[in-house]
């Protein structure tokens, strides 16, 4: 199994240098491949635009039949995102697939800042705060984003 994740960390990011999306980029830290750090570029049109985000991306020895572990890095004001930088998002647990390439789930991670998931946060007062005042939680992201993302 290790070989197959050998085989197929490599080819993924390969995959994503020769066909960039734009809004993220990942590559290993140093020459372990199974340790890596994305960018992502906070989407436009989100409160979380302009900023750029890190995060570290852990490849488990068995994936792609388990997941990888992802966290932010760079602070984010995110309903859906510890305060240690833990993401909730059910592909990256109970509805990950094989199928799933890091590409794939880094894209979701973007549409996730863009759409946060108030019926499963991992901040409780955030989702609190966004569904009283959604504006107000917005600034907030805004202001983080612009203390520690740019």
């Amino acid at each position: 199994m290790v070989k197959d994740s050998l085989l197929l960390v490599p080819q993924e990011m390969q995959d994503l240098a020769d066909d960039p999306l734009g809004q993220f980029s990942v590559g290993p830290v140093g020459n372990d491949l199974f340790h890596c750090q994305a960018t992502i570029l906070g989407p436009r049109d989100s409160p979380y635009e302009g900023g750029l985000f890190d995060l570290s991306v852990d490849f488990p020895k068995s994936y792609p039949f388990q997941p990888p572990q992802i966290k932010f890095k760079t602070p984010i004001y995110h309903m859906n995102v510890g305060p240690y930088g833990d993401i909730c998002l059910d592909i990256l647990d109970k509805n990950w697939s094989p199928a799933l390439s890091i590409s794939k789930v880094l894209l979701v991670i973007c549409v996730l800042m863009t759409d946060p998931n108030p019926d499963d946060p991992l901040r409780f007062n955030l989702r609190d705060e966004y569904r009283k005042d959604s504006s107000a939680y917005e600034n907030q992201a805004r202001e983080w984003t612009r203390q520690h993302a740019m």
